[in-house]
């Protein structure tokens, strides 16, 4: 966790958190250091320095579920180094296991589930107190958005940058995923409620928000089909957008996870009339074979997906789309995984997060007996990624020589350059400019939260590598971008 700015709290207890797991979880992890910076404690990057550490869990796939299971062991020895220390476990193992979790890990104090964050502060009080608690009953009503603005002894995690929660549950019931039983059916925020926290967040300098939600596209549908949607405060998806790009200081809109029978008219042509909304649609279409999406209950077929791709791109051409895809699903053939290939190859997704399929507990397809060998799945999933390398790496030498404005994140995997991404959402590794020369004291290199424009140099599987323009062209590649001149590659 990298709640790192102790601000006003010195000399507090202190906690970590550990997270797995999808932006949600991140998001979730971010809420709960929140809360408990409310409640007195300080945040620490270091978990040995910790008083509480709380793990948030993710149960998409198994291997995340096992790693909680291992870590929980480990962390025994934590505890016991110091008389007094806390764990609790959140997120979706929690809300998936609830008390098997207290039952075999005597070292857990609380357990808390994906829909009582905010009352983690509660839990930590009463183990403090030597009482082990559990809270896994699910709340359909919107009380666990109702949570305290960031506190102001703790930094931005992502500076420039914010989640906001939309919705969340979801409603779909994939015959793969465990995401209904984890966070429950679908609730939407007020719209009201969401445009408060993004006027608050551009006040505090983010430039950029990604909209969260299972099916983040679903926002709002069922009051809009009950006739509800001015009682309940909500919207269409596609005028929650509009009304969010109207916001003063927001450059930049994302959102995921959207479901791909959610896109409706509206929405597409946001991509079209929005500035802010970005160039890049994650759009998870799972398997390219009929079949198998039937199977999956996904409700489109892989030519709607082709329709859809094709509408998106008429509304915006420099679009990027990147995909979420399974292999090895109960019953799929060796003709249902060419489908697949042939769907990402038509639909040129730039880059994707692929993955083997893994049985959930409760889940209809975890019952049937067709399973794909391990190995065969295994070997699809490298002859996936090998062709998708392949379309990421063609994506990016098509970019090379041409300029994007970078939103700065931090510094480069190997730690020796900035990284950032453009609104298409690709990795830029920054350089200066070779003949640029020592920077004068009055010009300071791009910091976390800064926007840079930089050349394409250089394309590899992963990134980009971007040189930074000079201060002067930067200042006029501004001017021309505000002016609606076309300066994005």
């Amino acid at each position: 966790m990298s709640e790192d700015s102790q601000a006003g709290l010195e000399g507090s207890r202190r906690f970590h958190i550990r997270t797995y797991g999808c932006q949600m979880n991140v998001h979730d992890s971010q809420k709960i250091a929140n809360l408990l910076a409310h409640a007195g404690f300080a945040a620490s990057d270091d978990g040995e320095a910790a008083d509480l550490l709380v793990v948030n869990t993710c149960s998409i796939r198994e291997k995340a579920e096992n790693r909680l299971y291992t870590d929980l062991g480990l962390l025994r020895e934590w505890k016991a180094r110091r008389p007094g220390r806390l764990l609790g476990v959140a997120g979706c193992v929690a809300q998936q296991e609830g008390d098997e979790i207290l039952r075999r890990f005597a070292e857990v104090d609380f357990v808390c589930g994906t829909h009582n964050l905010r009352l983690v502060p509660a839990l930590v009080a009463a183990a403090e107190r030597g009482r082990r608690s559990l809270r896994t009953d699910e709340d359909p009503t919107r009380a666990r958005f109702e949570l305290p603005e960031r506190h102001p002894g703790l930094s931005n995690p992502t500076p420039g940058r914010a989640f906001v929660t939309v919705m969340e549950g979801c409603d779909m019931f994939c015959s793969f995923c465990i995401v209904p039983t984890t966070r429950g059916r679908e609730v939407s925020r007020s719209a009201d409620s969401i445009l408060e926290e993004v006027r608050g967040l551009a006040d505090a300098g983010v430039v950029e928000v990604t909209l969260l939600g299972q099916t983040v596209n679903a926002y709002g549908r069922h009051d809009l089909r009950r006739g509800r949607a001015d009682a309940e405060g909500t919207t269409s998806f596609a005028a929650l957008l509009a009304a969010l790009d109207a916001v003063p200081g927001i450059e930049r809109i994302r959102y995921t996870s959207p479901h791909p029978i959610f896109f409706d008219e509206a929405l597409v042509e946001a991509h079209a009339a929005l500035p802010s909304l970005c160039p890049h649609v994650h759009l998870p279409v799972q398997s390219g074979s009929d079949a198998v999406l039937a199977a999956m209950r996904r409700r489109y077929t892989a030519d709607a997906v082709r329709e859809l791709v094709g509408r998106l791109r008429a509304a915006r051409p420099d679009l990027a789309l990147t995909t979420d895809l399974i292999v090895g699903f109960p019953g799929e053939t060796d003709a249902d995984f060419r489908a697949t290939l042939e769907l990402v190859r038509d639909a040129d997704f730039v880059d994707s997060y692929s993955f083997k399929y893994s049985p959930r507990p409760g889940t209809a397809a975890a019952e049937r007996s067709d399973r794909v060998p391990p190995e065969l799945a295994q070997e699809r999933l490298e002859a996936l990624q090998e062709q998708q390398r392949g379309q990421t790496l063609a994506a990016h030498r098509a970019r090379v020589g041409g300029r994007a404005e970078v939103l700065v994140e931090g510094t480069s995997r190997r730690g020796d350059q900035l990284s950032g991404r453009d609104p298409q959402h690709r990795l830029f590794n920054l350089t200066a400019p070779a003949e640029s020369g020592p920077r004068p004291a009055a010009e300071p290199g791009p910091r976390p939260g800064d926007r840079v424009w930089v050349r394409a140099v250089e394309a590899t599987p992963r990134s980009l590598i971007g040189e930074i323009e000079a201060p002067r062209l930067q200042r006029s590649l501004r001017r021309a971008d505000e002016q609606g001149h076309h300066v994005r590659l």
